[in-house]
């Protein structure tokens, strides 16, 4: 549904608006891996996340009459300071559906960009009905989290940099994990990776409960969780994969890996203690996936994303205090 010449037309897009984050390498992480680990931080992004590289993509493409109108969108929270960012940048006006319990740091964060913060009960309601309501009430366009193939595109430009880094040190990725929640920036970076770096595998990363894609990869069909999952990751909490990019990700991407909340916790002390990052806990389960051995790393070289590091300083503070 995309190609690789919509990413690198994104990258041209956003280039002066992302951070072309760095690949990084820790002898620690090497040494438990018992190979070559490089970590993509891209909670060091506009934002804390990867999320503005989508939103701006998306938006920046609208024409005049519907950048007049304003977007509205729906997000757990780093979407949302993504399209607030790209609301401000572009000097368009934005609303966001979040749900009233997000990580207060994300409420806050996107009311600052400019963002209008609707909230809502995600245990009674449903985020994407209310924002199609309130988009057709005000003519305004919608800028979904993941299923959009600007959004996707925009994304993938976080897989083109890891070629591109991985080349300019002389490294050739064999794997690459990716934290997943509806799973747009798997699917952008997919395309981007097995059009620049030939053989790589790509896998997504979930939370256990949340492991709607890694099971929707092994069937070959959409699946869904269930309603009453719950994790620490409030990131990665999308229910069903999204119809294009699972599209994408089953022809490029899999099998799917999951960890659990506490290897998240574990994962975190990790890159504050080694990396001197604040990740979030939706950042941390590609990092979590290394550390607790859920794929084979001897002798094979592997990039990390660390998709986010949106998180409140209690949270944070409290994960850190815990023994390791």
């Amino acid at each position: 549904m995309i190609e690789i010449d919509d990413v690198e037309a994104a990258a041209i897009r956003l280039d002066g608006i992302a951070i072309r984050t760095p690949l990084i390498e820790c002898k620690e992480l090497d040494d438990i891996a018992g190979g070559s680990v490089m970590v993509k931080p891209e909670c060091l992004q506009r934002t804390g996340s990867f999320k503005i590289r989508g939103a701006y993509n998306l938006m920046s493409q609208l024409t005049s009459e519907q950048a007049t109108r304003g977007v509205v969108a729906w997000s757990s929270g780093n979407h949302a300071q993504g399209v607030a960012c790209a609301g401000r940048l572009l000097g368009i006006k934005t609303a966001i559906v979040m749900p009233e319990d997000a990580p207060r740091a994300k409420l806050e964060n996107t009311r600052l960009l400019g963002g209008e913060v609707i909230t809502y009960d995600r245990y009674t309601g449903d985020r994407e009905a209310i924002a199609r309501e309130i988009a057709a009430d005000r003519g305004a366009e919608l800028v979904p989290s993941y299923d959009h193939r600007h959004i996707i595109a925009g994304q993938g430009t976080v897989g083109l940099e890891i070629a591109e880094q991985a080349a300019e040190l002389g490294a050739t990725p064999e794997q690459v994990l990716i934290c997943c929640g509806g799973g747009g920036l798997t699917a952008g970076s997919a395309v981007a990776l097995h059009a620049r770096v030939p053989g790589v595998r790509v896998h997504t990363v979930e939370p256990e409960e949340f492991d709607d894609t890694a099971r929707s990869l092994d069937r070959g069909l959409r699946v869904s969780v269930s309603p009453e999952a719950c994790s620490i990751c409030d990131a990665l909490q999308a229910h069903t994969p999204g119809r294009m990019t699972f599209e994408i990700n089953r022809n490029l991407a899999g099998p799917g890996l999951t960890v659990s909340d506490d290897e998240v916790r574990q994962a975190m002390r990790f890159a504050l203690r080694n990396f001197k990052l604040v990740v979030e806990p939706g950042g941390a389960v590609a990092l979590a996936a290394v550390l607790s051995g859920k794929i084979e790393t001897a002798a094979r070289s592997t990039v990390v994303v660390i998709s986010g590091g949106n998180v409140d300083s209690e949270l944070f503070a409290a994960i850190q205090a815990e023994p390791s």
